[in-house]
């Protein structure tokens, strides 16, 4: 119980430990997959220290989240589920079709975004693909897993290396050697797309407006406003400007990214991490409805999943909150009542604490 009651500013070494096995994990991966620093480029040292040290930032982050009766609860759940039998038979041929699915209309398609607005899906998916697409060629890049090298014979001839392996070779001067130079740019406009929009809605929405901070909503916002428009301005120096401002330009860029990458577990913008565990959470949805349901104690119509109301029932235990009932061996549970008879109850002790 100790551990549980602890403040939310307490360091916690079972996570800082696991920081330090995320940091050395990820170490592993440039030594491993760079053929021991031999695709390194030395250049992008200081990207990779920020990676490495942002890794560890989010694993402590992520583990001190997990810890927590609520979320350990559901990640059990969610794996239970995922890997449960029904009637003799491995279940998880079907579930891997429903974590596809899942996969799709959570993180491709985002269509819980839909039921919102079209405009805000249109924020949202801009704001999520540009950063998948700026992260999936980044960290290859920087941690010298993906490099190029020009033929001997050929300077406009370029081949790609994939940790040491030869994938892929192209002229710079084609349709191919533009798109491979200029992923990054195409996910920065697409990133500052969704921050353009983004910015309107917050603007326009009042309720919205009145409610966000600076930390949680327009610093997150400046930090990926200074990524992109840093790292567009690289190319603009280079291509058009004879790489005028070059070197200032790629050190205020370089300081924007790690901010951003140091940012990422302390912020709004953690719940990339979270999302995931969403998935986990239909799984356990669908294992519950497909149990026996709980019936309230008062009128008897069922309003949940017995399973779930027993882990609420359970959590509330572990956090310390009693909602007994003063009954004999406190048997009777104030989350075994539904809803709508939590009203009436209050109405009737607000009636009886008023003398009616």
């Amino acid at each position: 119980m100790k551990n549980q009651r602890r403040g939310t500013n307490t360091f916690d070494r079972t996570a800082f430990r696991a920081g330090i096995v995320g940091a050395l994990v990820v170490m592993v991966f440039i030594i491993v997959g760079s053929r021991n620093l031999a695709d390194f480029d030395w250049a992008l040292t200081t990207y990779a220290v920020g990676s490495i040290f942002a890794a560890c930032a989010v694993v402590y982050r992520y583990a001190v989240w997990a810890q927590r009766p609520p979320t350990r609860l559901y990640l059990r759940r969610g794996i239970q589920a995922f890997f449960a039998r029904k009637r003799g038979w491995s279940s998880k041929p079907r579930n891997a079709g429903t974590l596809f699915r899942l996969l799709l209309d959570n993180f491709v398609l985002q269509r819980f975004i839909t039921r919102r607005s079209k405009e805000r899906w249109i924020m949202h998916a801009c704001l999520s693909w540009g950063g998948m697409l700026a992260f999936a060629v980044t960290f290859p890049l920087v941690f010298g897993w993906v490099h190029f090298e020009s033929m001997p014979d050929n300077a406009d001839i370029y081949r790609l290396f994939v940790i040491g392996f030869p994938v892929e070779q192209f002229d710079v001067h084609s349709l191919s050697g533009f798109l491979h130079f200029n992923l990054l740019n195409f996910s920065a406009i697409i990133l500052l797309a969704g921050l353009v929009l983004s910015v309107k809605l917050r603007m326009s929405d009042k309720g919205e407006f009145a409610i966000q901070t600076f930390a949680d909503d327009v610093f997150p916002i400046l930090l990926l406003f200074a990524v992109c428009i840093t790292g567009l301005m690289l190319t603009v120096s280079a291509k058009f400007l004879a790489g005028s401002g070059f070197q200032f330009i790629g050190m205020t860029h370089a300081a924007s990214v790690i901010g951003l990458l140091l940012y990422l577990p302390f912020g709004k913008l953690f719940h990339i991490i979270q999302r995931p565990l969403s998935l986990g959470v239909s799984f356990y949805k669908q294992a519950g409805l497909e149990g026996p349901a709980g019936h309230c104690l008062r009128c008897g119509e069922g309003y949940a999943s017995k399973l779930h109301v027993d882990d609420l029932k359970t959590v509330l235990d572990q956090l310390g909150f009693n909602f007994r009932f003063a009954s004999p061996g406190g048997e009777l549970h104030y989350q075994e009542i539904c809803p709508p008879c939590r009203r009436r109850l209050l109405a009737l002790n607000q009636g009886r604490a008023l003398g009616r």
